[in-house]
């Protein structure tokens, strides 16, 4: 189970007792928001795509969306996701609780600038009920991240904020 894994992971770090797990789902970022009782701007949303044949999983802020131009500008193709079955085959996790831990080999994790604006986000841990408050230096820390990178749109508006 993916949340298993997830939790094995931040075990190591003794953070695993940071993870929340809720009785309701919070598969979407406005789910993950009613179950934190928080904005839906700081739930991470982990994307997965597939680029030259490999998944890649971008983690962007919860009102941010890729914005075509910019993603084909950065990865030189056009965004294509993975379906369910490939995003639980090739990353580790199903759809509703991908995130950027406890992946499988050979899936690449960035950042989107979009984050920067919260000292603090709440990314998905492995399962459709479930979520960790990371700031931002530990979810670069623990995502084993490439590198941040500036794909998304409708964000910018509101810069400031936790």
């Amino acid at each position: 189970m993916a949340l298993e894994a997830v939790k094995e992971y931040f075990a190591k770090f003794d953070m695993a007792e940071r993870i929340k797990e809720f009785a309701v789902s919070s598969a979407t970022v406005e789910l993950a928001a009613q179950a934190l009782g928080c904005e839906p701007r700081r739930i991470a949303k982990t994307l997965s795509f597939m680029v030259d044949g490999h998944p890649v999983l971008i983690v962007t802020a919860g009102d941010a969306k890729i914005d075509n131009a910019r993603y084909k500008a950065q990865f030189g193709t056009k965004a294509k996701m993975l379906t369910p079955d490939e995003a639980n085959t090739l990353v580790g996790h199903a759809v509703g609780g991908v995130c950027p831990f406890a992946l499988k080999e050979g899936v690449d994790v960035y950042l989107d600038d979009s984050l920067k604006r919260f000292s603090s986000v709440f990314p998905a841990c492995g399962s459709s009920n479930s979520a960790i408050e990371l700031s931002i230096a530990e979810l670069e820390e623990h995502s084993g991240f490439i590198c941040w990178i500036d794909v998304c749109k409708n964000w910018r508006s509101e810069r400031a904020g936790n």
